[in-house]
């Protein structure tokens, strides 16, 4: 199904959706929990709108099924983050239009400040050290085990583990500091 969809049978991407509905709605609701436990995003919106996203794609170029869930998770990672970033701005009067369907998300002030100051963690970690962004992505967007990461990135999942806690520990550092800082 996944060489289908990669030739552009939009009838292989819905069954493909299909088939893994139940997992990306698991993965959406696991990113729910992450913003403090956070009950007010709604998690089946989520799985549309990151589902919208992925059939959007010109060329979809899924290898396998890690890496299908690796999109998905970066689908709904640019979800949360436009939807984060318009509540901010709405919040300060500035007008935002609202993102398809957002009006089915709620989302906290803290939860959405969270949120962005994780994406521009993770985008400063992407600058510094692509791979350790990567495991990183693996590991908490996706959920995916050190086996799993290792086999999607062809390293060793002592170089998985090592990456995962160096990343964790960077990334805490760096959104408390940008915390104290604004």
């Amino acid at each position: 199904m996944l060489r289908q969809a990669q030739e552009g049978n939009q009838e292989a991407v819905d069954r493909i959706f299909s088939a893994v509905y139940d997992e990306l709605h698991g993965l959406a609701k696991a990113q729910r929990v992450k913003w403090d436990g956070n009950h007010t995003l709604n998690t089946t919106v989520l799985v549309h709108e990151a589902y919208l996203k992925l059939v959007d794609q010109e060329e979809a170029e899924w290898k396998d099924r890690s890496h299908f869930f690796a999109v998905a998770a970066l689908a709904m990672r640019h979800i949360l983050v436009n939807y984060a970033r318009r509540a901010k701005a709405a919040r300060r009067g500035g007008g935002a239009d609202p993102l398809p369907l957002a009006e089915d998300i709620l989302m906290e002030k803290g939860v959405a400040e969270e949120i962005l100051a994780l994406n521009d963690g993770l985008e400063e970690l992407t600058r510094r050290n692509p791979r350790q962004a990567k495991v990183t992505e693996l590991r908490f967007f996706v959920g995916l085990s050190v086996k799993e990461v290792a086999d999607a990135l062809e390293i060793s999942p002592a170089t998985v583990k090592r990456d995962w806690q160096l990343a964790s520990a960077w990334l805490k550092r760096e959104i408390r500091g940008n915390a104290h800082a604004g």
